[in-house]
């Protein structure tokens, strides 16, 4: 048994109980079989079994008062994964179904994504089973100062800065960066996603849609392939997604989907920008669902069904996939869909959308497979260009920071794509994104020393 496969067995014996954590470690680690006999340091290191632990994990309640003045307790998380190339950095989940496997796999993901921006940024995740969906202002206002009274000790400017992620917007940051800032007396940037007028910044908003976009169009080159009158899928109906069609849209693409916990919409003539306006102003302000998005536009609804199930079932021809609602949404079923009906690229918007086995499906059928690590590091990218501005008290402008963002987007396919060339398996960029974000965190570990 390879070194690779000693740290996996002894993972799943250490782990069990934490699915979405193994799986993620499983994938990783898999893909670096490749590198392990040219670099016998790490294995002298033990770096493979120490990469898998997280520097430290902390876990608290979190009290807080609801508007009937009931006494609600919910859990709170924050995984500090690794520091090795830079502080912690990863966001915060506010959703029923995190747990602490959740947020360890969701940070472990961190590390190499953060570590392919270039940028010097370590992995971190946190969040809570609090769920803001259904909550007043106050309600929500009230949890993110509970959750800051505990929170706030464990980061800083230069420890860890958190940002947002599923169930953590703009409304959610404020809260949550207000009270912050009335606990510690100072105006600093311990997280990132927040609002123009306290030091967030242009793109923000828009970058792991952008990003995920910009990786695609990277991919595609390669096979000589635009965007341009594409067919394209996008699950989910959040940030990402609603960014993931604004710069389709301007491409020239044609998205036909959407969905949300309730159910999926198929507009078959494209979700154009006076649609998009109607889902930022649904999704972002009124909170509605999108069953009102079909009542309005005249377009089916399935509920309580998946985007990706969808296709499958009613055989819905598609070019490009952009999962971007949550992990594990396409399956072997689904990807073995998307490859019959004409998918020839997949790009992940949201983190590990899709499961082993669709991954598998992807890369058996020489579908373009940007994993999620490399698609949606546009977010991420931006928060450490937010934290740049913050420190040198100034803003650049939306095409500064747009330039930027694309140009990390354009490294981060080159030095994956590298990577693949040089470790035998070219044109895979789930092996050649691992092994390139794992080098450079390694490297780093190994001049520490034994720490």
């Amino acid at each position: 048994m390879s070194i690779i496969q000693d740290v996996i067995a002894n993972l799943v014996e250490k782990e069990n109980g934490q699915p979405e954590f193994i799986q993620a470690a499983r994938e990783v680690l898999n893909s670096l079989e490749p590198m392990v006999q040219k670099h016998p340091d790490f294995i002298k290191a033990k770096i493979y079994d120490r990469i898998v632990i997280p520097d430290r994990v902390i876990m608290f309640r979190v009290p807080w008062v609801d508007d009937q003045g009931e006494v609600q307790i919910n859990r709170g998380y924050r995984v500090q994964f690794n520091n090795a190339i830079g502080p912690y950095k990863g966001g915060l989940r506010f959703h029923p179904s995190v747990n602490l496997g959740i947020i360890k796999f969701l940070g472990f993901e961190q590390i190499f994504k953060n570590s392919l921006t270039t940028l010097p940024m370590g992995g971190a995740k946190g969040g809570s089973d609090f769920d803001p969906k259904g909550k007043s202002d106050i309600e929500v206002m009230h949890f993110c100062q509970a959750f800051m009274r505990e929170l706030y000790r464990h980061i800083g400017e230069d420890t860890d800065v958190p940002a947002g992620d599923i169930g953590v917007g703009a409304r959610e940051i404020g809260y949550l960066y207000g009270y912050y800032l009335k606990i510690v007396n100072a105006n600093a940037s311990v997280l990132t996603g927040k609002g123009l007028e306290f030091g967030g910044s242009l793109i923000r908003p828009e970058a792991t849609g952008y990003g995920a976009v910009y990786f695609a169009l990277e991919m595609l080159a390669t096979r000589g392939l635009d965007v341009q009158g594409k067919v394209c899928a996008v699950s989910g109906s959040g940030n990402v997604a609603q960014y993931t069609i604004e710069k389709l849209n301007q491409l020239g693409a044609r998205v036909v989907t959407l969905s949300d916990s309730n159910g999926t919409i198929v507009d078959a003539a494209g979700i154009d920008q006076e649609k998009l306006h109607f889902i930022l102003e649904l999704k972002n302000f009124r909170r509605g669902r999108m069953n009102e998005y079909a009542q309005k536009f005249n377009v089916p609804y399935y509920p309580d069904k998946h985007v990706w199930e969808v296709l499958r079932e009613q055989n819905i021809k598609v070019e490009i996939a952009f999962p971007s609602a949550h992990e594990n949404e396409i399956d072997r079923a689904n990807a073995e869909s998307l490859v019959k009906n004409g998918c020839v690229c997949v790009s992940e918007g949201a983190n590990m959308p899709s499961n082993l086995d669709a991954i598998q499906v992807y890369l058996d059928n020489n579908v373009l497979f940007g994993p999620g690590k490399a698609a949606n590091a546009g977010g991420v990218a931006v928060s450490g260009l937010e934290m740049s501005q913050n420190s040198m008290r100034m803003s650049w402008s939306r095409e500064e920071v747009d330039q930027k963002l694309q140009v990390i987007m354009k490294n981060i396919h080159r030095n994956s794509l590298e990577a693949s060339e040089a470790y035998g398996v070219p044109g895979n960029y789930l092996v050649g994104a691992n092994i390139a974000g794992f080098l450079k965190v390694a490297k780093a570990m190994l001049a520490y020393g034994i720490v």
